[in-house]
């Protein structure tokens, strides 16, 4: 255990890679020593930023904070904090399974957690969470919407926006120490503006934030087809430092399941939503969830999200089966009745699918040349991105760093593509 010292781990989703942070830059003003997600927790305080989303994510958050009480058992850590989803939604009776944790903050009082321990008189290093090139801007938390499935806003609240003032600053300011990539995210960006202005503002913060110095590419994140603020299409199209890629949930392609999900849209709306997105921003890249699963699915429903994934091929596809949270309007009014092991042929059948589209789209890449940033480098190679990757869940681009010289990480590059893989591509750097 070493005095001084924080650990920060981080589960879940990004949105809670900003609350932690913030939470970093905050105890490291106090003159702490953070490191975030090391293998190795040793710190005289360990905080575990805790998912509830889903069952799989609540799991293994309680692993964890199971885990990091033996540690303290040990001797190996000292105190140990938990925030986040898990612990807003479930605190009553965390305290009363698992006392070992020194405190509980939520979802939304984790600040007071900063407050709470002491100033230190010499101050620390902090080790960052992602490059200095990179970052995400949280631009609203909660959600209005009621999709039968999803906890969210039992955890989170009715939506609430940032004030663009005080976005359009912290880009700002961050765009002036040298960050370069700025990964728009929210529980649901298309609210964004509503409660604030009376009227979806999304495409007038993200045109703005195009017009910032410094600010090389905006990507948006968690849209749903909606209520989808059409305009911001043109700003995609016209602002060449705003990404073609929208990463926008659709859950599923059957009328009556997604009726019974209660997403307000149709089988043929859906298509046609796809078909404008990529008939206004020539090259879009899309990026879906789909899920599995949910009560009352029929063999039938699901040939239709096979058929709807073979047609519409998207770029980037992630897909998760079916998991019934208490509260919810799905737990309420709907039996769970299709069994686990069917769930989970279908998902596996279901990204087999993508599987085998991704490999043919990353095929087609070879011979062509993309403008990448480097992320990172990894023994032999520079790991590269470029605009139509995400960090941390979309192919990245490997570069041999043999070859190269004088590469610098968070700094962009022309790159030829090379060779392709399922999920990832490689390439060299053009001279």
């Amino acid at each position: 255990m070493k005095k001084g010292r924080i650990d920060i781990i981080t589960m879940g989703c990004s949105k809670n890679l900003v609350d932690s942070e913030s939470l970093i830059g905050m105890l490291s003003k106090k003159g702490y020593e953070c490191h975030h997600d090391d293998d190795n927790p040793q710190g005289e305080y360990v905080v575990i930023n805790t998912c509830g989303f889903i069952g799989d994510a609540k799991e293994e958050s309680i692993n964890a904070i199971l885990e990091l009480t033996k540690a303290k058992e040990n001797g190996q850590i000292g105190k140990l904090f938990v925030m986040g989803c898990l612990s807003e939604r479930y605190l009553d009776d965390l305290e009363e399974s698992i006392p070992e944790v020194d405190k509980y903050y939520g979802k939304f009082n984790w600040k007071a957690l900063a407050e709470d321990l002491p100033e230190l008189p010499v101050s620390g290093n902090t080790q960052k969470t992602k490059a200095g090139h990179s970052c995400y801007i949280k631009i609203s938390e909660g959600c209005d919407r009621k999709c039968a499935y999803c906890a969210i806003p039992l955890i989170t609240g009715r939506h609430k926006s940032r004030s663009m003032e005080d976005i359009l600053h912290e880009v700002t300011e961050k765009a002036r120490m040298g960050v370069k990539e700025f990964n728009i995210i929210a529980q649901e960006l298309t609210y964004y503006g509503l409660d604030l202005y009376g009227e979806r503002k999304l495409p007038e913060l993200i045109d703005k934030m195009a017009d910032i110095d410094g600010v090389e590419w905006i990507r948006l994140h968690y849209a749903y087809p909606d209520g989808f603020p059409i305009d911001l299409l043109r700003v995609m199209r016209d602002r060449k430092n705003v990404c073609k890629y929208l990463d926008i949930a659709l859950q599923h392609i059957s009328t009556t399941v997604l009726g019974r999900m209660r997403r307000n849209i149709t089988k043929e709306e859906t298509r046609d939503f796809i078909a404008m997105l990529r008939q206004q921003v020539p090259g879009i890249t899309l990026r879906t969830t789909l899920m599995v699963g949910f009560p009352g699915e029929t063999e039938e429903e699901f040939k239709e999200l096979t058929d709807f994934v073979k047609c519409v091929r998207f770029e980037r596809m992630g897909a998760f089966a079916y998991s019934e949270e208490e509260g919810t309007y799905g737990a309420k009014h709907y039996k769970d009745d299709v069994p686990d092991e069917v769930k989970q042929q279908r998902l596996d059948k279901l990204m087999r699918i993508q599987q085998r589209i991704s490999a043919e789209i990353m095929e087609q890449q070879v011979g062509t040349t993309k403008k990448v940033i480097i992320d990172r480098k990894e023994g032999d190679w520079y790991i590269a991105r470029a605009e139509d990757s995400s960090p941390e869940v979309d192919p990245e681009i490997l570069i041999p760093a043999t070859k190269e010289r004088n590469v610098r990480v968070g700094c962009f590059y022309d790159v030829l593509i090379t060779g392709a893989e399922e999920f990832d591509l490689y390439g060299t750097i053009k001279k």
